[in-house]
């Protein structure tokens, strides 16, 4: 059935309610240590050396998805935060900082041992220092060095050649910032970073993005899209959070597996699909129902958004004679690949040839600093490239001032006259 959703999915989603409650556990019964970081920051070193990391955005989405965040960001607000802020970055501390407003998902964020935080923007090192104090607890920075030179077609080179793709005074800065890292890890775990063991674990992240390599094939190759846009994240982001491990490799199969066996039945997430959309930016996590609003009405779905094509084309690293140099050489660029011209233009650009894409809806986040810099240049770039553009201002965890109504309206005027769904 077409509607049906994937047995991978509904296992994903019960592992990730699972996996938070053994950290709670850990944490609460065991007086073990654990840590929140942003998503750009490497959890393979966490995770070895035995102390869990929760991803800040993840946490952040889960609050928007269950209809929590507003409350949350009005307190905020009434505190005199500042208006601007990245609600995305910043409502993971909200849920702490007023955590008398409502109860929080899963029981909440038990304290942490460590908050680790990319330098992304201007705000996020103010944003951790807070949540910090409200925890606490301590906050390790790292540091973010910006790219001078920016080859084209970078993920042509990022699996075989990333010393070339990363400066070198750039990936060793990385390197001496991960090595800290690891240091301040090691002090609070009592153990050593077994350097073999990284080097495996390297390994094993390659397996897994490989075999979704292999899903964003299948997908893009097929006469119509086998999977939801929305099934493609719930499963990838699943096993990115622990990505490299036992468990996670074994799910990215039986994902595979599911998509490759719809796509030899035939199996469509939307029958009779005339228009092939894409999704630019970070998830619309307060309301996910968007992303199949207009199956029925338009034969319009959604085949492609960042998080399952970013894996292959951004963390598979080969040649792991030095792991903490492929480790420095995968963080070191996430903005760059992401969000800034001209890399995310041009990488967007060939996932959406690749996909057979008809038009794309890209957000224009209302204050989410890095994600929106480069917005417009792609924008442009795909529209050059001879794709329909809708931009969409929103927030993706802050539903305040989103009218669902509306949203739906203006896409289904743009694909009715724009691109003829």
């Amino acid at each position: 059935m077409a509607d049906r959703q994937l047995e991978a999915t509904v296992a994903a989603a019960a592992f990730q309610k699972a996996w938070f409650a053994g950290v709670r556990r850990r944490v609460f019964d065991e007086r073990q240590p654990y840590a929140i970081v942003q998503a750009d920051v490497p959890f393979e070193p966490f995770d070895l050396l035995d102390v869990p990391a929760v991803s800040n955005q993840w946490w952040a989405a889960l609050v928007a998805a269950k209809r929590q965040a507003p409350a949350y960001l009005d307190a905020m607000s009434a505190d005199g935060c500042h208006q601007g802020l990245c609600r995305y970055c910043s409502l993971g501390y909200a849920s702490t900082r007023y955590r008398d407003v409502q109860p929080a998902p899963w029981g909440g964020l038990p304290t942490p041992r460590l908050l680790c935080a990319r330098l992304t923007c201007d705000c996020i090192g103010r944003v951790f220092a807070l949540w910090a104090e409200a925890f606490g607890t301590e906050v390790f920075e790292l540091d973010n060095p910006g790219a001078s030179e920016l080859p084209p077609r970078w993920w042509e080179l990022g699996r075989h050649e990333w010393r070339r793709l990363v400066e070198p005074h750039r990936l060793a800065f990385a390197i001496t910032t991960l090595e800290r890292l690891v240091a301040r890890l090691e002090e609070i775990s009592g153990r050593r970073l077994d350097r073999d063991a990284l080097r495996q674990r390297l390994e094993m992240v390659n397996r897994q993005e490989e075999i979704f390599d292999a899903v964003r094939r299948l997908i893009a190759d097929a006469p119509e899209v086998p999977v939801r846009m929305t099934e493609q994240i719930s499963n990838v982001m699943a096993t990115q959070w622990v990505r490299g491990t036992d468990w996670a490799i074994a799910h990215a199969r039986a994902f595979h597996d599911e998509v490759a066996h719809r796509v030899e039945a035939g199996i469509a997430a939307c029958p009779g699909e005339r228009t092939r959309l894409m999704w630019v930016g970070a998830g619309l996590w307060h309301d996910t129902d968007f992303y199949t609003a207009f199956e029925q009405s338009h034969r319009a779905v959604f085949v492609w958004s960042m998080y399952l094509a970013f894996g292959p084309d951004g963390y598979i690293r080969y040649g792991l004679d030095d792991p903490m140099a492929a480790l420095a050489s995968r963080t070191a660029s996430f903005n760059e690949y992401l969000h800034h011209p001209p890399w995310a233009a041009e990488w967007i650009v060939q996932q959406a040839r690749d996909h057979r894409i008809d038009a794309a809806l890209v957000l224009r986040p209302r204050s989410t600093k890095p994600a929106a810099t480069g917005r417009l240049f792609i924008e442009r770039a795909l529209d050059e490239a001879g794709i329909p553009v809708l931009p969409i201002e929103a927030d993706v965890v802050d539903s305040r001032a989103w009218d669902p109504v509306a949203a739906r309206a203006a896409v289904a005027t743009f694909l009715e006259t724009r691109v003829g769904g």
